[in-house]
C-alpha cells in the first residue's frame, strides 16, 4: 500500500515541475493556463503535503533549493513517462508496448530482420527500440528489457541466454590481395582493429588458432559497424561475431581469416527487470526469442 502523503496529486506536481524548469510562477502559470496565485498555492499545497519547503522565497521570487532539484528530477521522469504510457495507449489501445535496449550490431544485423514474423504473429504489440552501449538502471531508464553481452550477472535482473558470440577474423579482398594470409605468422604483418567493450577478443582468437597473441596495434572501435566498414576499406582485420562476418563473407565484403568462427569471450542475453516478469508484451517476446535464438549463429 503506497501512503497517500508521498503520492501527490497530477496538479500538484505539475505545477511545482513547470516553476522549477521554467523559473517562475508566473511562467509556470502561462504554461499551464492557470493563474499565478493558483500555481503559487499549488507548490505551498505541496510543501505542506510533504512536510517540507521546496523554495526559499526572497520578496517576489522562488529559489529552489537543493533537495527540491533532486525531487524534481524524480518528479520529470514519473511525468514523461505518465505522458509515454498515455501516448501509447491512445496509439494502441487493444495491445501493449515492449521498450527495448538493444546493442547497435545486434539490433540491426540480427533482430531488426526478424522482428517482422514477431509483429505478425503479435500485430496488438509495438516494440520501441534504443541503442545502448552499456549496462543501466532500469528502473531509471524505464525500459521493460534489454539485449546484454557478457555474462548472466546484470544486477536486479532476470536472463534469459540467447547465443554464445562466435568470432571469426575477416579481411578486405584487396588488402588480402596485398598481404597472403597462409598462417598465423602472418598475421603480424598487418593492423588488428580492436573493440573498446572486446579487449580480449583478439587474444582469445590467437589461442584458438593454436598461437600466441600478436601484438594489436589497429584501431579502436565502439561499434561493430564502423569496425566492419573500415574492414572493408582495407583498413585491418575485422574481428566479428559469426552474424556479422557471415553476411559480409556471402556477399563478397571480406574474406574469413584462418580457422573461423571461434569460441568468443560471452553470450548475448534477453534481460529484465523482476517487476517486469509478466508484462504480457515481455512475455509474448521472450517465448518468441526462445524460438528464434537457435538460429543465432547462422
Amino acid at each position: 500500500m503506497r501512503p497517500r502523503r508521498f503520492l501527490p496529486s497530477m496538479s500538484l506536481l505539475s505545477a511545482f515541475e513547470a516553476v522549477l524548469r521554467t523559473g517562475s510562477t508566473a511562467a509556470a502559470a502561462r504554461e499551464l493556463d492557470l493563474t499565478q496565485s493558483t500555481v503559487s498555492r499549488l507548490v505551498q499545497n505541496l510543501e505542506q503535503q510533504l512536510g517540507r519547503p521546496l523554495f526559499e522565497r526572497h520578496r517576489q521570487k522562488l529559489i529552489p533549493t537543493e533537495a527540491a532539484h533532486a525531487y524534481g528530477r524524480n518528479v520529470s521522469r514519473a511525468l514523461d513517462l505518465i505522458q509515454r504510457g498515455s501516448m501509447e495507449f491512445a496509439a494502441n489501445p487493444g495491445g501493449g508496448t515492449l521498450s527495448l535496449a538493444i546493442l547497435p550490431a545486434f539490433g540491426t544485423r540480427w533482430l531488426a530482420p526478424r522482428l517482422g514474423a514477431f509483429l505478425v504473429k503479435h500485430p496488438g504489440i509495438t516494440i520501441n527500440l534504443a541503442t545502448r552501449l552499456k549496462r543501466f538502471n532500469f528502473a531509471a531508464e524505464s525500459f521493460d528489457a534489454a539485449i546484454h553481452f557478457g555474462a548472466d550477472d546484470w544486477r536486479d535482473a532476470d536472463h534469459m541466454k540467447l547465443f554464445e558470440e562466435r568470432l571469426t577474423a575477416c579481411i578486405s579482398p584487396a588488402l588480402l590481395a596485398e598481404h597472403p594470409i597462409d598462417d598465423i605468422a602472418d598475421m603480424a604483418r598487418l593492423p588488428l582493429l580492436q573493440l573498446e567493450t572486446r579487449p580480449t577478443g583478439w587474444r582469445i582468437w590467437f589461442a584458438a588458432q593454436g598461437a600466441r597473441p600478436a601484438n594489436v596495434t589497429g584501431m579502436l572501435f565502439d561499434q561493430f559497424a564502423t569496425m566492419t566498414q573500415s574492414a572493408i576499406s582495407g583498413l585491418g582485420v575485422a574481428l566479428l561475431p559469426a552474424y556479422l562476418a557471415d553476411t559480409e563473407i556471402i556477399e563478397g565484403r571480406l574474406v574469413p581469416v584462418l580457422k573461423r568462427s571461434v569460441p568468443g569471450s560471452g553470450s548475448y542475453w534477453l534481460v529484465w527487470p523482476q517487476s517486469r516478469t509478466n508484462y504480457p508484451p515481455l512475455e509474448a517476446f521472450r517465448a518468441w526469442l526462445a524460438k528464434e535464438k537457435v538460429s543465432g549463429t547462422s
